[in-house]
Order: structure tokens, then sequence, then C-alpha cells
């Protein structure tokens, strides 16, 4: 079809191109959304697992969490664990899979700017952590949980931690082949769920390992979330630090290493 206004003589309408970058951004975060709701495996890490040690571990006294009910020393560490499977295991294992089958080689290709790609995989990751805190919250509230703390403090922890995890989940992916990535993310996410101060408290450990394990970026959201909504703290400043030292360096990284195809 073509049409003589306004621009002439065999101007096309409608006039093709690119859709505008937002528009573009928007569509692709949607995509990614609805692409991780559907995955089977990005569920079970994302929903199932934290529903489930939520409502376990504050149901039966297997583990000792100190004075005060087991819901209030687990949920926050329940959310920190659920933002760390999105961000970085799911987001990990997903991103390797579609380095390996050339999606992103043909991402590239198109019309959407590689960094743009980025910040609608970081949309979608912030989307599902929404939806994930929300029925986390609802869970936590239904077994007694009587949160504190003032939610500035809240949203500054969830949104650095996403920065650390994220980074450092796009730079595994970025970096190792896709199967590599399956295996790698999933041990440490079995093993920061231990010893990153999620369901066992960091003071259980040895006083060597307290001291390495509190600089990880999932003890440091999870002990954050527990000063501010168990004890009612501030803002916790020096979990906000380790977390905004793990997102520069995470992200930076990812950015300097990470291999398209």
């Amino acid at each position: 079809m073509t049409t003589t206004t306004p621009g002439g003589p065999g101007t096309y309408a409608p006039r093709p191109g690119a859709a505008p970058l937002g528009r573009m951004i928007a569509a692709q975060a949607a995509l990614e959304t609805r692409m991780l709701l559907r995955n089977g495996e990005q569920l079970l890490l994302t929903v199932i697992i934290p529903t489930l040690l939520l409502v376990l571990f504050s149901s039966v006294d297997i583990i000792d969490t100190g004075a005060g009910k087991s819901v209030d020393f687990l949920a926050p560490g329940v959310l920190a664990l659920a933002v760390m499977s999105t961000a970085f295991t799911g987001q990990a294992i997903a991103t390797g899979f579609e380095r390996r089958y050339g999606v992103l080689k043909r991402l590239a290709a198109s019309p959407l700017p590689r960094w743009a790609l980025m910040t609608a995989k970081t949309l979608s990751v912030l989307v599902t952590e929404v939806l994930q805190v929300a029925l986390l919250a609802v869970i936590a509230l239904a077994l007694g949980w009587s949160p504190r703390g003032g939610p500035l403090a809240v949203l500054l922890l969830l949104v650095l931690g996403t920065a650390a995890f994220s980074g450092l989940g796009l730079l595994m992916a970025g970096t190792l082949k896709a199967e590599a990535t399956l295996a790698a993310a999933n041990l440490v996410f079995l093993l920061l769920l231990v010893g990153g101060g999620v369901i066992v408290p960091l003071d259980r450990f040895p006083d060597a390992a307290q001291q390495v394990l509190g600089l990880l970026p999932i003890s440091a959201l999870s002990d954050g979330l527990r000063e501010v909504l168990q004890h009612g703290a501030g803002m916790p400043w020096g979990d906000l630090s380790i977390l905004a030292v793990w997102a520069v360096a995470g992200l930076a990284a990812a950015g300097r290493f990470f291999r398209w195809e």
C-alpha cells in the first residue's frame, strides 16, 4: 500500500521501521516475564522452594532461630532467598541456554540494543520479585509474622540485592557453557541457602566462618532485611554497602566479559 501524502509518492503507510525504544523494551520485558512464569523449573526455584521452606521451618521446630517466633526470623531470609533465586539462579540458567541456542545472537541483530535487552531482563526480574514478595508476605502474615521497620530500607535492600545477584548471574551465563551454568547456579543456590543466613543463623557457624559468610551478598541481604523487619532497625548501612560493592563489581564484570555467542 502506498500513499502520496504527506510524504509524497512512494511513501509506505504504515511507515516501516523500528518501534520506539521504550515500546521495544516493554514488549521484551513482557515476553521475558511470560517465559519465566511458564517455566516449571523457574517456578520451582522462585515460588515453590521458598514457600515450602517458609511454611516448613515456621511450623516445625527444626532449627533454633533464637528468641521470638520462628517466622519473624525466617520471613526476611526467605525473601532474600526469593531475590537470589530469581535474579541469580533463574536468570543465569535461562540466559545461559538462550546464549547456547543462539537466541541472544539473533536478538543482538534486531533493532533492540543489547543494553536494552539487559534492561528488559532486569525489568522482568523485578516484576517477578514483586509477585514473589507479595505471595511470601501473605503466607508469612498468615503464619503470624509481625514485620517492623521502614519500607524505604527494605526497598533499597531488595533493589541492591537484585542488582548484585543479576550481575553475578549474567556474568556466569555469559562466560560458562549452558550445562556448566546450570550445574554451578544450582550448586551455588544450595550452598548459599545453607550458609547464607537464610534458615540457619550465622552465629551457629565458627567465628572465622562468620567473618567470611557475612560478606556474601545473600548474607548481607538476609541480615539487612532481618535487622529492619524483625528488629525494627533503621537504615542498615553496612549491609547496603556490601550489596553495593557486589552490585558494582558483578555488573561491571558482566559488562566486560559477557559473550553473546
